[in-house]
């Protein structure tokens, strides 16, 4: 057991994302679906967002379906209605090649009580976030929603769990939303909307926990203590597995990971999941140890890797497209609100060939950079290999340079983000384009 104090500091978290972002009886997912819906509704809402207080207003992607989104491979036909007072566009965090739900150069801003229609095709298995981009100095927070992409063939454990990470900031007693009040209160943090979240685990039970940093500006680190934590996938990706360093696990804004645990404890054990913000450590959640039957007679044996999802085995670095980019918010990055789809992008590439990019934040800040369309992988310093995962969303120090590769596998217009680390930092946006 493990009782030391989980207090990384600022700047350790910053290295943990520059390195990673980091039978019977069994549970078998569901299988895939073929001509599946959702209806989202973007309505005003309340959640309870402090013991014993009323509940705080927010804006919510409300559906028929409680908890996060679950479906199978295939494509989703997604029908939204806007019931809030501005514009909204839905944000897919980490779905690739989805060029007609691409937010602004796929899809407009759907105004007040209007609707869109549109398909998302869901090819790869994982773990997504959905949420909104609305204009900048909107009153109220928006919630975001956990949507996961059943494997198939499916991946057998007792337990599939999401724990949706959210933060909240306050200013005279009312919850604001980022972009905003640069005085803002430190933050309070929710999992799956709750301030006080558990789950009740068997012996022996093999858990999939999918963590979701949904927070919209602040990198968490995470300790899950008392258990030994296998990492089986990055940004929704498969990785090749690996045991997290003292159970701790460190995610930028945005990125998810897929972690296995067997719960092999004592009856009665609690282990609490202690978030670190780099200003001070508290408990999120936990794990309670029931004094049920065991699940079997002994633990599982270490699984091997997640199925492929279809990203390239390999990337061809020496016939790349060679290009930069700077994260200098004067370097033609621009709000989601001042957007021009019409717009040269930062750079294009043909279809089928890989992209190199150097990306450099000349700012004095840390900066949280979002590719769109493709997943990524991070490069070796001399570029002679790359970290055995894949990527979608990465942060770089204040003066650091990194180099990620992708294969443009899908045309069209897409996206790339660029946020500061500063609860009142805006959303800066460009554009790539894959002809």
């Amino acid at each position: 057991m493990t009782n030391q104090v989980f207090s990384p500091s600022r700047r350790g978290l910053l290295a943990g994302l520059g390195g990673t972002a980091l039978t019977a009886g069994l549970r078998l997912p569901a299988a895939a679906q073929s001509g599946a819906s959702l209806s989202l509704r973007a309505r005003p809402g309340t959640i309870p967002l402090q013991a014993g207080g009323t509940g705080q207003a927010v804006w919510m992607l409300d559906t028929d379906q409680a908890g996060a989104l679950r479906f199978g491979k295939g494509d989703l036909a997604v029908n939204l209605s806007n019931e809030l007072p501005a514009p909204i566009v839905l944000n897919w965090l980490g779905i690739d090649g989805a060029a007609a739900a691409e937010p602004l150069t796929g899809q407009a801003p759907v105004l007040p009580g209007g609707r869109a229609s549109f398909t998302v095709p869901l090819r790869q298995s994982g773990t997504y976030l959905v949420n909104a981009l609305v204009p900048e100095g909107a009153p109220p927070p928006t919630a975001g929603r956990a949507l996961i992409v059943e494997d198939s063939p499916p991946v057998a454990v007792d337990r599939d769990a999401v724990l949706l990470i959210e933060e909240w900031r306050f200013k005279s007693g009312v919850a604001v939303a980022p972009g905003t009040a640069p005085d803002a209160t430190p933050a309070i943090y929710t999992v799956n909307g709750q301030l006080n979240f558990s789950l009740n685990v068997k012996i022996n039970e093999r858990l999939r926990l999918r963590f979701i940093n949904g927070c919209a500006r602040s990198p968490v680190g995470l300790k899950i203590e008392n258990h030994d934590v296998r990492v089986m996938a990055i940004d929704g990706a498969p990785a090749e597995p690996f045991t997290a360093r003292d159970g701790q696990l460190v995610l930028a804004p945005g990125s998810r990971v897929d972690a296995f645990i067997d719960a092999t404890r004592a009856p009665g054990t609690i282990s609490p999941i202690i978030l670190h913000d780099g200003a001070s450590p508290q408990t999120i959640a936990r794990l309670i140890m029931s004094n049920d039957a065991p699940v079997r007679a002994a633990a599982l044996p270490l699984s091997a890797a997640l199925p492929s999802v279809g990203l390239p085995a390999r990337l061809d670095l020496q016939g790349a497209l060679r290009a930069e980019l700077s994260l200098d918010p004067n370097a033609q990055w621009g709000s989601p609100v001042k957007f021009d789809a019409a717009t040269a992008p930062a750079w294009r590439v043909k279809r089928g060939r890989t992209a190199v990019m150097a990306i450099t934040n000349p700012a004095t800040a840390p900066v949280v950079f979002r590719l769109h369309g493709h997943h990524f992988r991070l490069l070796d310093r001399l570029d002679d290999g790359w970290k055995p995962f894949w990527l979608d969303t990465l942060m770089l120090d204040k003066g650091q340079t990194q180099r990620i590769a992708f294969l443009a596998e899908y045309s069209g217009r897409w996206l790339m983000e660029a946020t500061a680390l500063n609860w009142a930092a805006p959303k800066l946006l460009r554009s790539y384009a894959v002809e």
